[in-house]
């Protein structure tokens, strides 16, 4: 199968790996939760080229992931701002970073702490089941495919 095809595949992890599934793209999301809107900046943050930059901010956008905004008329200057679909990609950026942090650590330990602005209190972001709130561990789990 072609990296093309796999938005073709029946399986929800292959579609979504056809629009975010690349290093670069993955950064980008990591950066827009952190705060980062515009172009220059990402560039700066990921050190990617303004062409892939570009290519990968232009992707985001036509799968409605990132909407761009303009913060400045004369000269036109745009932001890139997550929409609703681009929040829902935080669990996967969160898990990521939880992975990172437990599995790869840099010499100093985890770069920073995420802390839930409601309680102020620092978290790990763990997955939960959506019915009993039990912790979900991949051992426990089973894929039941859907009926006809």
């Amino acid at each position: 199968m072609r990296w093309k095809e796999i938005r073709d595949v029946d399986c929800s992890v292959a579609r979504t790996l056809s629009v975010v599934g690349d290093r670069w793209t993955l950064l980008i999301l990591r950066d827009c939760f952190l705060g980062i809107r515009r172009f220059e900046l990402f560039q700066q943050s990921i050190g990617l080229s303004p062409y892939l930059l570009s290519n990968r901010l232009g992707k985001l956008r036509r799968h409605e992931i990132l909407a761009r905004r303009l913060y400045q008329k004369n000269p036109a200057r745009y932001e890139y701002r997550l929409t609703e679909r681009g929040h829902d990609l935080y669990p996967v950026i969160a898990s990521l970073l939880g992975w990172g942090d437990r599995w790869m650590p840099g010499k100093q330990g985890k770069p920073f702490d995420l802390v839930h602005r409601p309680c102020g209190h620092k978290t790990t972001p763990t997955l939960t089941c959506s019915e009993c709130g039990g912790a979900l561990h991949a051992r426990e789990m089973t894929a039941r495919a859907r009926s006809s």
